[in-house]
């Protein structure tokens, strides 16, 4: 038993901004046993089944003032710590990873209830409420932004960036793209995040006509939920709901146009490029907008809000940056300078330290 690998349980779960640092992170620690902790009918169970074996648990957020819907997700909570704490027991686990989001409630409670060490990764610049809550009971809390930290004051903080996927790291960045897009026209690459951004496509789509008789190409990737998706036609104009050769895409992109996710702006600043920010406003805590703060402060990206904001001045200020490459340029190499690329290194080796002593 002396050799036997150590068991990791991985808590991620919901959209790719907390499952694909996850996966970055499994894949850096290639000796252990991992297994995955998720919710039903969420992205987890596309993505990760075919790497580890992924156990469910029925849990939700509180998304409304205390009621009787609250008393039923209070006993959904309480069965899923139950829950929790017998697929670690049964499984000998040596310890807990955890990206966030509700599922981390049941995750913390029921490690550290017996006594397992836990690993949180908070990629936002405003760590959410979970992260304030149970950041404290954590063995550690890596952070991607290190402004996180003030708002963490009695947890065990860990600068350490946030990781990318394992195409943003390789050979694949450079990479031909299978796109029809020529070279040396301008391309602005649009991306709303895992789940889209119906408000932004629908901006662009409004000042695309502008930006085509520039000679600019657009690759828009709308997302599933967005009804008008099919909507613009032109040879000019590339719309997908997701594209998976993102590194490629990114690298070859004269400008983003992004909402302000943490995982978008982490791939944003790997391959170096510029970008327009859309934070999206009902995000939790408008926590978006402080990710967000961070680029423009870093001169890497501009910010935009999105009440405010009309076609007329997105197609003036794309055309005015697309106008100036020294100004892209120098907005690359800012973006390029937030990145940590070997941020998985680093994380894995937080888990190692942490778990293995």
């Amino acid at each position: 038993m002396a050799n036997a690998p150590i068991r990791l349980l991985i808590a991620a779960s919901g959209t790719g901004g907390h499952l694909f640092p996850a996966i970055a992170l499994a894949e850096k620690l290639p000796d252990y046993q991992i297994e995955w902790l998720g919710v039903p009918d969420r992205l987890e169970t596309q993505l990760v089944p075919k790497q580890y074996p992924l156990n469910t648990i029925a849990v939700e957020g509180f998304q409304q003032g205390f009621g009787l819907s609250s008393i039923r997700i209070l006993g959904k909570l309480a069965l899923s710590i139950l829950e929790v704490r017998r697929i670690l027991k049964q499984g000998n686990f040596q310890g807990v990873f955890t990206t966030g989001g509700y599922i981390a409630g049941p995750a913390v409670i029921a490690a550290r209830s017996l006594g397992l060490p836990v690993i949180f990764h908070e990629s936002n610049a405003l760590p959410g409420k979970v992260t304030r809550f149970f950041g404290p009971w954590c063995s550690a809390v890596a952070l991607g932004f290190d402004v996180a930290a003030k708002y963490l004051p009695r947890a065990k903080n860990i600068s350490v960036g946030t990781p990318v996927r394992a195409q943003f790291l390789d050979g694949a960045i450079n990479a031909p793209l299978d796109l029809a897009i020529p070279d040396g026209v301008p391309l602005i690459v649009v991306f709303g995040g895992s789940q889209g951004a119906v408000a932004v496509n629908k901006l662009v789509r409004e000042s695309a006509k502008v930006w085509f008789d520039a000679g600019v190409y657009v690759v828009h990737l709308t997302g599933d939920r967005d009804p008008e998706a099919d909507s613009l036609k032109n040879p000019q104009y590339i719309a997908l709901p997701f594209y998976n050769n993102m590194a490629p895409l990114l690298q070859r992109a004269t400008l983003a146009i992004s909402r302000s996710g943490a995982g978008s702006l982490t791939e944003l600043a790997v391959c170096g490029t510029p970008a327009i920010l859309i934070p999206y406003p009902f995000a939790a805590e408008d926590h978006q907008s402080y990710n967000a703060d961070v680029f423009t402060k870093a001169g890497a990206a501009l910010t935009l809000k999105q009440s405010e904001l009309t076609a007329e001045a997105l197609q003036s200020i794309v055309l005015n940056l697309l106008q100036s490459p020294p100004e892209l340029a120098k907005m690359g190499e800012k973006a390029r300078a937030i990145a940590v690329p070997d941020s998985a290194e680093k994380l894995a080796q937080l888990v190692r330290e942490v778990v293995e002593t």
